[in-house]
């Protein structure tokens, strides 16, 4: 199996900002790779840079085996993207915008419209199908966008922030759309700072951080990065939250930490659901009365805080400027 994508140093300035400095990563073949970093972390301008738009200052790429900088046209074939912000006709309806996007891709008229109304009916945009676009809610543009990429059925799809501003229905809608897409065989660069979406898409993940690369992984190994398991206890009273510290503290061999304003003690723990039991039994007997107990175990959102040191935040572009989607796939505009 071969990389869909695969990119080795690359590098984009913007005068005196390194949005990009030495970013390599690879996408093999029918797999998804997501891609994370807080907000200018450089994943749009890398996503921009292998699809063509913008020119690399420094670093080699291919997509679906062409190369970026010596055949972008190639490259745009072979591709689908969808970006950030809805990159739809408004006053075309939505059935329009798709079949005119077939076209441009070479499509007989005949598949463009079978197309078209198979698309729509995958993203529950049938019933408005024959409705302007500008009468669109936001959730349906995002929606429309996507089918708008997938017209010509790409080898490669890039998704920068895919599912921003949908309701929970929509997005997992097209979850399912992006999973049935990759078991068919199709190959995905997604960019996101939903970190549910990351850990539930993605086959291997990269985490950008101000241009860099700072880590990569499965889901799990990268929460592995973010420490063990910690046992954690809400006692009902706050006057004892320092007394049930030390007593975690003594099951535990190390040091525990504890928020009187919240009433909440954690300790890193190595025994799981035995050392669950132990503090149990030694509170029980303590007297010493909890509201809530539990072993927790590492989130991918504790992986990113600990390797980026920030929280996910709402993407922007990486150079300043307001974002712009383009679906790129194929046809020559």
């Amino acid at each position: 199996m071969g990389d869909a994508v695969f990119a080795e140093g690359l590098v984009k300035h913007y005068k005196a900002v390194k949005a990009v400095d030495g970013v390599s990563l690879n996408v093999p073949e029918g797999t998804v790779l997501g891609v994370l970093g807080p907000n200018g972390a450089g994943k749009t301008t890398t996503v921009r840079m292998l699809t063509t738009l913008i020119r690399p200052d420094a670093g080699h790429a291919t997509v679906a085996g062409q190369d970026v900088i010596k055949d972008p046209a190639a490259v745009r074939r072979c591709i689908g993207v969808s970006g950030q912000s809805a990159a739809v006709d408004e006053y075309l309806t939505g059935y329009e915008n798709l079949e005119m996007i077939g076209r441009l891709y070479h499509l007989s008229k005949r598949d463009a419209r079978a197309r078209s109304r198979e698309l729509l009916q995958d993203f529950r945009l049938d019933e408005a199908a024959d409705r302007p676009a500008k009468t669109y809610s936001g959730g349906m543009r995002r929606r429309l966008d996507l089918a708008g990429a997938l017209v010509a059925r790409p080898p490669v799809i890039f998704l920068d922030e895919p599912t921003t501003g949908l309701d929970p229905r929509s997005r997992g809608d097209m979850w399912d759309v992006i999973t049935t897409l990759v078991r068919a065989g199709t190959s995905v660069l997604l960019t996101t700072q939903y970190l549910e979406e990351a850990d539930r898409l993605a086959d291997n993940i990269v985490v950008v951080d101000r241009g860099v690369v700072i880590a990569e992984g499965t889901s799990d190994e990268l929460k592995v990065q973010a420490g063990g398991e910690r046992l954690e206890v809400t006692v009902l009273d706050p006057a004892r939250v320092g007394e049930t510290a030390g007593l975690l503290a003594a099951i535990a061999g190390g040091d525990a930490t504890s928020d009187d304003h919240s009433r909440r003690v954690t300790v890193g723990v190595s025994g799981g659901t035995r050392d669950l039991l132990v503090a149990v039994r030694r509170l029980d007997d303590a007297g010493i009365e909890v509201q809530d107990i539990g072993i927790r175990r590492p989130t991918l959102d504790d992986a990113f805080l600990a390797m980026t040191g920030h929280a996910a935040e709402e993407a922007a572009d990486d150079d300043g400027s307001a974002a712009t989607s383009k679906n790129t796939q194929g046809a020559s505009r």
